[in-house]
């Protein structure tokens, strides 16, 4: 009897130490979290790449700028003249047609210089010499370049050779001595249309191009 007291009291005791270690559950418990599965990333659509254009920029021609008869000599220059851009050249072509003109209409003979060849200077010095013995003065204005289109082009012997029609709209008047007008309207412009040569040597340091020679388009 004794030996069974005994044994209910240690099972009693030991049942309170298990209560005491692990208490009880509540059922506010959190639950273990199971790993979420990773999702795929939606499958990535393809774009076709374009195509690269191979031809080397400074031999690109703007369309219908460069008329097909000068596309072969645009191609020397570009291949002798690795700094040759046919964009840039368009751009600063444009930019000496109207500083040569507003020059030859002012009489600036030291900017001209700079612009022009030699025999150039010559017909626009006789011009301008004819006109001041006149005593006439212009007041002329470039309204708008047109259009600008390259005709012709060559090189030979490390010179590079380009012909340009340039289509503009110029307004001017003529004045005499006292500032009379006797010629022209600044108010309507004139269609114009002129056919530049302008050149360089392609192995000298100095970039800029000259014009070389000038007519007048049909």
């Amino acid at each position: 009897m004794v030996e069974i007291i005994l044994l209910a009291m240690v099972a009693v005791f030991v049942g309170l130490r298990l209560f005491s270690v692990l208490g009880q559950r509540t059922g506010h418990e959190q639950e273990p979290r199971m790993p979420r599965p990773v999702e795929a990333p939606p499958p990535v659509q393809q774009r076709p790449q374009p195509v690269p254009d191979l031809t080397p920029a400074n031999e690109q021609e703007p369309d219908g700028l460069v008329l097909p008869a000068a596309s072969g000599g645009i191609r020397k220059i570009a291949s002798a003249d690795s700094s040759f851009d046919i964009n840039e050249f368009l751009i600063g072509a444009q930019a000496a047609y109207r500083m040569i003109l507003e020059a030859f209409w002012k009489g600036d003979r030291d900017d001209l210089e700079h612009l022009v060849s030699e025999e150039v200077m010559e017909s626009f010095n006789a011009a301008i010499d004819a006109r001041e013995a006149e005593g006439h003065e212009l007041d002329n204005k470039l309204i708008m370049i047109d259009r600008t289109q390259i005709e012709m082009a060559e090189y030979d012997s490390g010179t590079a050779r380009i012909t340009l029609r340039f289509d503009a709209d110029i307004a001017g008047v003529t004045r005499d001595k006292d500032g009379n007008v006797i010629a022209g309207s600044l108010s309507d412009a004139v269609e114009t249309h002129d056919i530049w040569t302008f050149a360089r040597n392609v192995r000298d340091a100095d970039p800029n191009w000259k014009l070389i020679e000038t007519d007048e388009a049909s």
